[in-house]
């Protein structure tokens, strides 16, 4: 079976994370800049964290705490363009990438289900 690293999704995931800290690098605002950056990386972080897991419960429920983290940024990332910290494009752009990211979180979580029946 394929490593965490295989997957799309996580590739992706880290493709945001490194986004996010690259365009907020300079924010002077450091409580939202720490924000959003731990909610970025916890994506990643969390499919990591469960596809490790040995059990597909376990698996399931970081890949919640991801499904979870990505609302999470999604907010965060809506708040930063109101504020005026984020571009509205970029705003945009992190907002649909999140969007999709849950979705593809739920198909895996479908997937590791249906294989354990």
């Amino acid at each position: 079976m394929a490593g965490f690293e295989d997957l799309d999704v996580w590739k992706r995931a880290v493709r945001l994370s490194v986004a996010i800290y690259q365009n907020t690098s300079k924010l002077r605002d450091f409580g939202f800049r720490d924000q959003i950056t731990r909610s970025g990386l916890s994506v990643p972080s969390n499919i990591a964290e469960g596809m490790e897991r040995s059990t597909v419960p376990d698996k399931c429920k970081f890949l919640d705490y991801t499904r979870a983290s990505c609302g999470e940024l999604r907010t965060q990332t809506i708040v930063g363009v109101g504020a005026g910290f984020l571009s509205k494009s970029t705003g945009d752009e992190w907002y649909r990438e999140t969007k999709e990211l849950s979705a593809m979180i739920n198909g895996l979580i479908r997937s590791l289900k249906s294989k354990q029946n």
